[in-house]
């Protein structure tokens, strides 16, 4: 790829960070301890990966986790020391939504577009909901009600609203993948 379509590239996925940006501001239901249900925000950072392919999409997904972070304002976790901190910063952002970036290199060996962009876009998904599942068994935990086992409460929490942005983000990427010419996408 020449410097001018490695230019076209990169505005193509600042847009689509952009995007992303603007579709979580559109919540449907915010959660009180973090984590809501959007107008599939995931969906751009997940089309990019799928565009233009795991480098540039995982570059879109990291860029967008710093976006998050910055606008979120991270709340005060409940942990003592820097490594716990750094540990949120990971799970709840930088790998959460990297990850998504990578639906592209999960969708390439599938011939029909739709079906690759699916099965990538439920797996990038289901690894982010693993990271909030993750996070919260190890530092959100002292949230979960008396009695309740941490990680059930963790599964529980983190999957009413991931589950839904997993099957709302799933169908918005088929459609689009569907209405967009096959050409489009990496192969």
């Amino acid at each position: 790829m020449n410097r001018s379509g490695k230019t076209f590239v990169l505005v193509k996925c600042a847009l689509l960070a952009a995007l992303a940006v603007a579709l979580n501001f559109v919540k449907f239901a915010p959660w009180p301890n973090g984590g809501s249900i959007t107008a599939a925000a995931m969906a751009p950072i997940v089309l990019a990966g799928l565009m233009f392919g795991p480098k540039w999409g995982v570059l879109t997904g990291f860029t967008y986790s710093l976006l998050q972070m910055l606008l979120d304002g991270i709340s005060a976790p409940p942990v003592e020391t820097v490594f716990w901190y750094a540990l949120v910063v990971l799970l709840d952002y930088v790998v959460a939504f990297t990850v998504l970036g990578l639906a592209g290199a999960i969708a390439k060996p599938f011939s029909n577009p739709v079906k690759g962009a699916v099965v990538g876009t439920l797996t990038v998904t289901a690894v982010r909901y693993l990271c909030h599942f993750a996070s919260g068994i190890l530092i959100w935990g002292v949230y979960a009600p008396e009695g309740t086992p941490v990680w059930l409460y963790s599964l529980l929490y983190n999957g009413s609203y991931m589950i839904p942005e997993m099957i709302i983000t799933t169908i918005v990427v088929s459609l689009i993948v569907n209405a967009i010419p096959k050409r489009s996408f990496v192969s």
